[in-house]
């Protein structure tokens, strides 16, 4: 599998993985494939989410009471990887991967069938390590990009990343917002200097005026606490609940089409 985002801008879908359960997070993300998520952040629960907003956090702490690990996770990415070709990103912070071996996550993740992994608190400077092992099993690095990132640090993230680059919308935790701000247009604009790869920008879109405003001027949008909170306030309906939201977000978009490959 490779990473791909067809119409502009693609939808990047993250999920909380056990949350409310494995097999229901399995039907959500199904179900957000079949909407039309071209990329789907299996998102692993960590204890001290720090990136994460208020809507993430609940769900890291509803799937951690369920014994939710990373490598019940990546088991979960195989079933989905039997069933649909979208691509699958392992979203996570560092310590799962620490406890596991980063040797080990590669080959498993490889197993699995992911496309690739976004680890949130791996510094660029300090991944070298990561990316080796990460290059020998032929997976995706994704890196985070921010507003505040000096030129020489998304020189880095861009020489780092495969894939595509996970552009950061604003400062501060995840969580949607009333809008965008004009800090996501500027970012872009600076990244395409480093970099050929598509960008997605993330971090407060969560309406379908937000995610078509991205397709302005970057390739995908990242839709992460809204559809936590979609799922969070559906008990019982949560897979047909997101693919009724991805549908909305979806529908706003323009009707042009441009493939994008790292």
């Amino acid at each position: 599998m490779t990473i791909e985002f067809r119409s502009k801008p693609a939808l990047v879908a993250y999920v909380m993985c056990g949350d409310p359960d494995l097999d229901s997070t399995r039907d959500i993300v199904l179900a957000a494939i079949d909407a039309g998520a071209r990329v789907i952040e299996l998102g692993v629960p960590f204890s001290d989410p720090v990136a994460d907003g208020p809507a993430i956090q609940r769900a890291s702490e509803r799937a951690l009471k369920h014994g939710t690990s990373l490598e019940q996770v990546l088991k979960l990415a195989r079933e989905v990887r039997k069933r649909r070709r979208a691509s699958l990103i392992i979203f996570t912070y560092l310590n799962p991967v620490l406890r596991m071996g980063l040797g080990r996550f590669a080959a498993a993740a490889a197993d699995a069938g992911v496309d690739g992994a976004l680890i949130t608190d791996l510094p660029v400077e300090e991944s070298h390590e990561y990316v080796r092992m990460m290059r020998n099993r032929n997976l995706d690095t994704i890196f985070l990009a921010a507003p505040t990132s000096t030129e020489e640090r998304l020189r880095r993230v861009a020489e780092a990343a495969t894939g595509f680059v996970y552009a950061v919308s604003r400062t501060g935790v995840t969580g949607a917002r009333a809008q965008l701000t004009d800090d996501a247009r500027k970012l872009v604009g600076r990244l395409r200097k480093h970099t050929k790869l598509p960008i997605a920008v993330g971090f407060g879109i969560s309406t379908t005026e937000q995610f078509s405003a991205v397709g302005e001027f970057a390739d995908a949008g990242v839709v992460g606490s809204a559809i936590v909170e979609t799922i969070e306030g559906n008990p019982g309906k949560e897979a047909a609940s997101v693919a009724q939201f991805v549908k909305q977000l979806l529908a706003g978009r323009p009707q042009t089409s441009a493939v994008s490959r790292s």
